[in-house]
C-alpha cells in the first residue's frame, strides 16, 4: 500500500511538472512573438510594435489610400499614426489626439496634427479644428488597466461605446474604421448592434497580438449612417 501511494504522489509531481513546464514554455513563446515584433519595430523605426495589427488590417480589407483623411483616437504612442501618414502620403492628412502629451517624435511628420484631449471632450471636428469630417477613423485606445478582468473589460467598452457615439459626426457616409476591443459578453452583444451602420464588418485578431490577449479588432468599411 505504501509503494503504491508513493508511485501515486511520484505520479501527481511529475503531471504538476509537466503542467508548469506547459505554462513556463507557453509564456516563453509569447515573449518571443512580443520580442520579435519589438526588435521589428525598432528597426524599422516604428514607436510601438503594435504597427503590424494595423499593417496586417489594411493588407487584408484595404482600409487606407492615398490623400485619406483620417482621425486616430487614443494615437499615443504613435505607431499607428505614423503608418497612416505614410499610406495617405503628403496630399493625405491625420490627426491623432490622446490625453498624454503630445508625442514630440511624430511632429516632424507634415501630414499629421495632433492634440492633447480627451474623446470625451471631442464632440465634433470643429474641437480638432477642422471644417470636414474623415474618410477613416482609427483607434488603438486601451483604458488604464487594473488586472481585475471585469473592470478592465468595462473600461474598454466605455470606450468603445464613446467612439461609436460620436462616429456619425466624425466618419463620412463610405468611410472606413478600425477599433480595438477587449472581448467580454457585453462588448460582443454591443458589437453585434453596431453591424447594420456598415457594408461590411469584420472581427480580427492579428498574428502579431499574443496568444494570450483577449483584444481583438472590429473592423468596418462602406459606413452607412
Amino acid at each position: 500500500m505504501e509503494n503504491f501511494e508513493n508511485k501515486c504522489k511520484k505520479c501527481e509531481f511529475i503531471f504538476i511538472a509537466s503542467m508548469k513546464g506547459l505554462i513556463i514554455r507557453r509564456f516563453l513563446v509569447g515573449f518571443k512573438v512580443k520580442d520579435h515584433y519589438f526588435k521589428k519595430a525598432k528597426k524599422e523605426n516604428f514607436l510601438a510594435r503594435s504597427v503590424y495589427k494595423l499593417e496586417e488590417i489594411d493588407q487584408k480589407y484595404k482600409i487606407f489610400s492615398k490623400g485619406q483623411r483620417v482621425v486616430d483616437l487614443g494615437y499615443h504612442p504613435g505607431s499607428w499614426t505614423q503608418f497612416t501618414a505614410k499610406c495617405v502620403g503628403d496630399e493625405g492628412k491625420v490627426v491623432g489626439i490622446d490625453i498624454k502629451p503630445v508625442n514630440k517624435k511624430l511632429t516632424t511628420l507634415r501630414n499629421v496634427k495632433l492634440f492633447e484631449k480627451s474623446i470625451f471632450d471631442v464632440a465634433k471636428p470643429e474641437d480638432l479644428e477642422e471644417d470636414e469630417i474623415f474618410d477613416v477613423v482609427i483607434s488603438d485606445m486601451a483604458p488604464n488597466t487594473t488586472g481585475i478582468r471585469s473592470v478592465d473589460q468595462d473600461r474598454s467598452l466605455n470606450l468603445v461605446e464613446e467612439v461609436f457615439h460620436i462616429l456619425p459626426v466624425f466618419l463620412k457616409p463610405g468611410g472606413n474604421f478600425v477599433i480595438k476591443v477587449f472581448d467580454s459578453h457585453q462588448a460582443q452583444v454591443f458589437l453585434k448592434e453596431q453591424k447594420n451602420v456598415f457594408g461590411e464588418y469584420h472581427f480580427l485578431k492579428p498574428k502579431s497580438t499574443r496568444s494570450v490577449s483577449k483584444e481583438f479588432f472590429v473592423i468596418g468599411k462602406k459606413y452607412q449612417p
